[in-house]
């Protein structure tokens, strides 16, 4: 099953695609979608970026980490423009019929790492490990591989 997770954000988008047999993970592609401008353009520059990705690897499913907004720092504006990215991201997704899946931010560090509150840097080493790469993956591009290999723990 190729599995394509995405770290969606309004400047920086991760993707990260891994084929998972069993809980046996192969790593195909991860990056990033870097954007610049107004937020109009961003979101485009997003959707048309996801929209290659999909038609390049054709993934059997997508996973997107659902978003959520810090308590202790509630900023409205951001949740505003990371709810347009992720719209951007489902409409890229959905238009072409893939399945699509939301994890918690915390779901997948407790699946990766094995707890939710995981720091960034031991969700990449186990992404590293797991995906047995030379390097660690930038991290939005780690975070979008932390959410394809959730996945995988989940459905196989």
């Amino acid at each position: 099953m190729k599995i394509l997770g995405v770290d969606p954000g309004s400047r920086i988008t991760g993707f990260g695609l891994i084929d998972a047999e069993k809980l046996k993970f192969s790593y195909i592609a991860s990056g990033c979608i870097r954007t610049k401008g107004e937020l109009i353009e961003r979101i485009t520059t997003i959707f048309e970026g996801i929209s290659k990705i999909v038609v390049k690897y054709q993934p059997d499913i997508v996973v997107i980490e659902r978003a959520f907004m810090r308590p202790d720092r509630p900023n409205p504006d951001a949740a505003i423009k990371l709810g347009h990215a992720r719209g951007a991201i489902i409409s890229a997704v959905g238009s072409r019929g893939i399945t699509i899946v939301e994890y918690s931010p915390n779901q997948i560090k407790k699946s990766v790492v094995g707890k939710g509150h995981a720091l960034k840097e031991q969700v990449g080493y186990m992404v590293r490990e797991s995906l047995k790469l030379n390097k660690t993956p930038q991290e939005d591009a780690s975070d979008a591989l932390a959410g394809a290999i959730c996945h995988a723990y989940h459905c196989l």
